[in-house]
């Protein structure tokens, strides 16, 4: 039997979103398809309060182009909704039913609510907040979506007309935006959500954002910060970033912004707009950082679509370590040898921490790159670790920032084989404290692996106790392990590199 294929549609303000997906009977599910096309349904809608007949012919035009998508894909549910744009403007249910007929499905009008609602399915799919108070924020083109949470548990929903087209065309009018205009948006902004949570205080130190601003202000930052992971999905944006964004797009007319690394030209004239938003709602909740959620409304309607299959998708989120076992199962990881690695790499690094001030954090990383480090076999044996490196930074690895994936790449590329050099630009591209990061887990990681030469636990466990700059690590084992000692011998060369320190293994 063919697992079932769904499609999600989303005709914002600004843009029509239609994702397609193939679904397993476990709820998981695969991306076929992403096609967006920025139709600007709300161009003019502040003044006119209708959808321009160019507008709605734009409309009609992407949503003939997804028909013909749905069909060809075999698509058997399309869960399709309309949001601000069309819920505001005198004519959006005229266009709607015509919407439909081209569609040959229902497309439904949503309220604020369920867009938060839809917003918050996806970002509790993808983020881990245990035990955290935060706020889920989608911008889009007509309305922002606020929720307000603490773990997985939603507690308020709210919407406000403060998206990014709307706000343009009411208050930046000039190129460059002038001073006047700006101050008259900020003022605006404010009111409104003092108006909205009636003097009520809700403080988050980090915020969830989706939605086309936050995907192309994370862009932005991330060619600000010199970085080329793979995606932006899952990274993050201090307040400062979001401030410094601001005041480059402000003093720059249309034709400037247009320019800007990161930016995709067909929101260079409401970007302006969109960041003074992102900004005011990080000011009013107190946050310091923005977290990325590149999927957004659309993913809960893949969600929704899922549950409505009788599947079992959006039932518990994930753990990390439930996704990065996931995915080495996938590449047929050899479980028996990863685990273990991972079990004695943990416990040198334990015994690191206190004297190198190594971070839980960076423990993380570590037992991520153990368990995988040997994903590349996957492809052939023959530079299985240059195959590793790749295969995880491009993997969906549940609640690790696009950082940490490559962070984990590198760690396991460098198991085996050449240390890290000049000429390696993946390396070279990683910020100093990174480099070191890298160097020591991949240290560590290579030495482990190295005590498990036979891939059957020779070694038991491991004891380490440091002498000055020597390092006495005491193997366990009831067997003989001259094999992995000279295992450890061998891959001993990072480890010491990196730490200026030397192993003595002691044996039974």
């Amino acid at each position: 039997m063919k697992n079932p294929r769904i499609a999600a549609i989303d005709i914002g303000t600004n843009s029509i979103r239609c994702i397609i997906a193939e679904v397993t009977k476990e709820g998981k599910y695969k991306i076929l398809d992403d096609e967006k096309a920025t139709v600007r349904l709300g161009e003019r809608l502040a003044a006119t309060g209708v959808i321009c007949v160019e507008a709605a012919n734009r409309a009609v035009t992407a949503i003939q182009r997804f028909h013909k998508l749905i069909a060809g894909f075999n698509v058997e549910t399309v869960e399709a909704v309309a949001t601000s744009a069309v819920r505001t403007a005198e004519n959006g249910r005229e266009l709607v039913e015509v919407l439909s007929r081209e569609l040959g499905h229902e497309i439904r009008i949503i309220s604020g609510e369920e867009e938060a609602e839809l917003a918050s399915a996806s970002a509790l799919a993808n983020f881990d907040m245990n035990g955290k108070r935060y706020a889920m924020v989608d911008i889009g083109g007509g309305s922002v979506e606020i929720v307000l949470a603490c773990g997985n548990h939603v507690e308020e929903f709210y919407s406000l007309d403060l998206g990014a087209v709307v706000m343009t065309e009411r208050f930046l009018t000039g190129d460059p935006v002038t001073e006047h205009e700006l101050r008259k948006l900020q003022r605006h902004i404010r009111d409104s959500l003092k108006r909205m949570f009636s003097g009520k205080k809700f403080t988050a130190d980090t915020l969830i954002g989706s939605g086309g601003t936050v995907t192309a202000l994370g862009c932005m930052a991330m060619q600000v910060r010199q970085e080329n992971f793979v995606s932006i999905h899952g990274s993050e944006m201090f307040h400062a970033e979001i401030v410094h964004l601001q005041a480059m797009l402000f003093n720059k007319d249309l034709k400037g912004r247009r320019t800007i690394p990161g930016l995709n030209q067909d929101r260079a004239d409401i970007i302006v707009a969109g960041v003074v938003v992102m900004d005011e709602l990080m000011r009013y909740f107190d946050a310091n950082r923005v977290l990325v959620n590149e999927r957004g409304i659309r993913e809960g309607l893949l969600i929704r679509a899922i549950k409505k299959l009788g599947l079992t998708a959006g039932s518990e989120p994930p753990t990390w370590r439930d996704s990065v076992l996931e995915f080495a199962a996938s590449c047929h990881v050899d479980e028996q040898h990863s685990t273990h690695v991972a079990a004695l790499a943990l416990t040198i690094f334990d015994s690191l921490a206190p004297p190198f001030k190594m971070k839980a954090s960076e423990k993380k990383l570590l037992e991520a790159a153990a368990i995988l480090h040997d994903c590349g076999y996957f492809i052939s044996y023959g530079s299985h670790h240059k195959h590793s490196y790749h295969l995880i930074r491009h993997a969906e690895l549940f609640s690790f920032s696009p950082r940490e994936r490559e962070l984990i790449a590198q760690i396991a590329r460098y198991h085996r084989k050449s240390l890290p050099k000049k000429k390696h630009e993946t390396y070279q591209s990683l910020k100093e404290k990174d480099q070191v990061t890298v160097a020591r887990l991949g240290g560590i990681l290579r030495l482990a692996d190295g005590l498990d030469r036979r891939r059957s636990a020779m070694v038991q466990s491991v004891a380490c106790h440091y002498e000055g700059t020597t390092l006495i690590i005491r193997l366990d084992s009831s067997q003989d392990i001259s094999v992995e000692v000279f295992g450890g011998n061998s891959k001993k060369d990072l480890f010491e590199k990196a730490f200026e320190s030397t192993i003595i293994f002691a044996t039974p």
